[in-house]
Parts: structure tokens; C-alpha cells; sequence
């Protein structure tokens, strides 16, 4: 099996580009005008994340470019629904210590104005991917009041400029995520103060990432299907068997999400358990197929094989957007604070 074949995360089929994307330049070029139904919670949130899952199989820094320019356009169509727009985007809402990007509103206007450019940007915003060849992104920016808010910027304006801060991950080095410093930069607001973080797809967007995660925990699981068939040795196919059942849970869990998502199943979950219980669930089998794939294969193919050797790298970098324990935290906090257990 070839990391090209689809991986399925429901019964729907993924939407696959044909060919698929070689590298992020040629995913950045391309996904400009991949068809519409590619949103969550339309009806196709099966084929939205199988989609994801597969660029990820064959490449995740590809899937790492695709994920967040699809978020964007989902965040666009959930607030305004515009039509056409063939830009490239990011979504940048990370926070950092020692930087802080604050949002005024322009001078010259109405006191009430939220108008196109209506708002200017100042400060720095950390973790900002791709930044250097992206159109546009989706910014969110500390308000005077204390709130913070989504904004839509033009990262080809005079004000914007990158951070020169050294890169120096070997996984995912293709997604350079260095700050940017915004000088008086235009920017047009996208839902209300706090709207971006209080909507449902902001859930939505974060199985997503998870379902990239799963794609890149599929190539590796892949790799050692491969080396099975041509030995007998026993630990190596206790490895496989062990992996088999971590993409399986991981597989189940994201096509139960994408079904909620859809609204074809309701499980009675707020969508803020449901993500993190996902995203937990899809981490953890990262985790151990990386570790099982390790064990089983020794260090020749991480020396030797470049392919596996990034998917590896890749993959280490790529589920660290899942915090580990706080994240454990998080959602053991959110279940306790239920009025009944959830299961």
C-alpha cells in the first residue's frame, strides 16, 4: 500500500486533488481552487478530514499548509460568507510570552465602524506558519477593553514584516512559524469581540489538525505493514497488532466527531469535550505508533531511509500542538464539571 492510497476517516470518500500536492509550494498553488464542501458541519466533514488525513499520509508538512487555509476559509463562510476569494490564508491566534499584538480602530472613522480596514494592528504575533509566502491570514488581536477579537489582514502590506528568528526544527522545516511585527497594519474584523473562540467550528478546526495527525500516524503504521510482510519475527508483528488497534480507536473516534459535526449523531457532548477527548485520543496513538514503529523497525530506516526519517520528525512536531498533560488536564477539568458523568 502507498502512502497516495486514501485514507478513510468515515464511509465518505476523500476528495483527493489528482496528483496530490508534491511539496507546500505546490499545496499552496493548488488549494486555491479546491471546490467548496471542503468545511466542517456542511454535511462532508468525513471527506473534509479524510482529505486531511491523506495529504498527511503522503506528506504532513503538506497537510500543515492545507489545514489552517481551510480553517480560514470555514472561519470566512461562518462569518460573512464571501465568494471567490482565491488568496491563500493562515489562521495565527497563538499567544507567547513577552509579545502581544493589539487591534485599534482607524483614527479617521466612526467611533462604531466595522467596515472593511476599519481597524489597525500593532505589536508582534508569535507562531506565525508560512507567513512569508501566505496572502492573507486571520489574526487575533488584544482589544482595548481587555478582549480579544478576530481580524482578516493583507500580509503583503508595508506594515507587516517577519521577525527574523531562527528556525531550527528538523520536523516539519518546510512550515517555518517565526513571529511577525505588525506597524499600523489595515485590518477588517471577523465576528464579534471573543466570537472566534466562543463558535463551534473553533472545535471543529481543532479535530481537523488532529485528523493530520492521524494521516501522519498512518504512514509510519504503513511502514511497518510493509516491513512485516517480509519477516516472521513475532515482536514485529506484535508491534503491528498493537498499532492496528491504536489507528482503529483513532479512525472510530474522528468518524464519530465528523458525524457530530454533521449533525447525524448526537451524543449529548458539548463540542469542547468532544475535541479534546478526539484530539487526546488521536495524540495518544501517535505517540505509541511512533514508539511501536521505533521499536520495530531499530535506527536503520531513521538513518538511512530520508522518507520515513521526516514523516518521523514530522509527526514529533506536528502532535506537540497537542499540550500532553495540561491537555489531559484540560478535559478532565471539562468532565468534572459536568452535572452527570458522560459515560
Amino acid at each position: 500500500m502507498t502512502s497516495t492510497a486514501p485514507v478513510r476517516v468515515g464511509t465518505a470518500d476523500p476528495w483527493l486533488p489528482d496528483p496530490l500536492p508534491a511539496d507546500v509550494d505546490a499545496a499552496l498553488a493548488a488549494v486555491r481552487t479546491w471546490p467548496d464542501h471542503l468545511r466542517p458541519g456542511a454535511g462532508a466533514t468525513a471527506a473534509l478530514w479524510s482529505t486531511l488525513a491523506t495529504l498527511a499520509a503522503h506528506d504532513l508538512a503538506v497537510a500543515r499548509a492545507v489545514e489552517p487555509h481551510l480553517d480560514a476559509l470555514a472561519i470566512l463562510e461562518q462569518a460573512w460568507s464571501p465568494a471567490g476569494d482565491e488568496r491563500t490564508w493562515g489562521v495565527f491566534a497563538a499567544e507567547g510570552p513577552g509579545v502581544r499584538l493589539d487591534a485599534t480602530r482607524h483614527p479617521d472613522g466612526p467611533a462604531e465602524d466595522d467596515g472593511e480596514h476599519a481597524w489597525r494592528l500593532t505589536g508582534t504575533k508569535p507562531w506565525c506558519s508560512l507567513a512569508d509566502r501566505l496572502d492573507a491570514a486571520m489574526v487575533t488581536a488584544h482589544l482595548p477593553d481587555g478582549t480579544r477579537r478576530l481580524f482578516a489582514v493583507d500580509l503583503a502590506d508595508a506594515g507587516v514584516t517577519l521577525v527574523d528568528q531562527p528556525w531550527a526544527a528538523r520536523g516539519l522545516s518546510e512550515i517555518p512559524s517565526t513571529p511577525v511585527a505588525f506597524d499600523d497594519v489595515p485590518a477588517t474584523a471577523v465576528g464579534a469581540p471573543g466570537w472566534y473562540l466562543e463558535r463551534p467550528g473553533f472545535w471543529w478546526g481543532g479535530i481537523g489538525v488532529a485528523a493530520c495527525w492521524y494521516g501522519g500516524a498512518v504512514a509510519l503504521g504503513r511502514t511497518l505493514w510493509r516491513h512485516a510482510t517480509t519477516t516472521d519475527d513475532r515482536l514485529v508483528a506484535m508491534h503491528l497488532g498493537a498499532v492496528d488497534v491504536a489507528l482503529a480507536d483513532a479512525r472510530r473516534a474522528l468518524a464519530e466527531a465528523a458525524r457530530v459535526v454533521d449533525g447525524t449523531l448526537d451524543l449529548g457532548l458539548p463540542g469542547t469535550l468532544l475535541a479534546k477527548r478526539v484530539r487526546a485520543t488521536v495524540a495518544r496513538t501517535c505517540e505509541d505508533v511512533l514508539t511501536r514503529v521505533g521499536h520495530a523497525l531499530g535506527p536503520a530506516p531513521l538513518a538511512l531511509d530520508a522518507e520515513h526519517a521526516k514523516r518521523v520528525a514530522d509527526l514529533q512536531v506536528y502532535v506537540r500542538q497537542q499540550h500532553a498533560e495540561r491537555d489531559d488536564a484540560s478535559l478532565g477539568t471539562t468532565v468534572a464539571a459536568r452535572e452527570r458523568a458522560p459515560w
